[in-house]
């Protein structure tokens, strides 16, 4: 199971990575001088790795709170599978899309977000 989530996540990362690197590339590429290019490509290496490097150093801090949040792993596993089976009729029946349309209705201001 490990396995198959590593393999997800590192997937969703390298779909997220390849444009916004294509991206930078191509400004990098237009820029008047060497500098300003390997400044952006500089900016670019510090984003993507400065959250391992955080992740790296917070693995202790991590595995405290996961021990003692261990106990209560099996109602978290139980409620989130039940709010994917929601979700998933959700869809199947087009309710997402009214839920959507609704919250858009009543709260206005969603409509500023993205």
């Amino acid at each position: 199971m490990v396995t198959v989530a590593s393999a997800a996540a590192t997937d969703r990362i390298a779909a997220r990575i390849g444009p916004i690197l294509a991206a930078i590339l191509s400004v990098a590429a237009a820029e008047a001088t060497v500098t300003k290019g390997a400044g952006l490509l500089a900016v670019y290496s510090a984003g993507l790795g400065i959250p391992f490097l955080i992740a790296a150093f917070m693995v202790e801090q991590f595995s405290s709170l996961f021990s003692r949040m261990k106990r209560h792993l099996a109602t978290v596993e139980r409620a989130m599978g039940v709010l994917m089976v929601i979700t998933g009729i959700g869809f199947l029946t087009g309710s997402v899309s009214a839920i959507s349309i609704w919250l858009l209705d009543t709260f206005p201001a969603l409509q500023n977000f993205g």
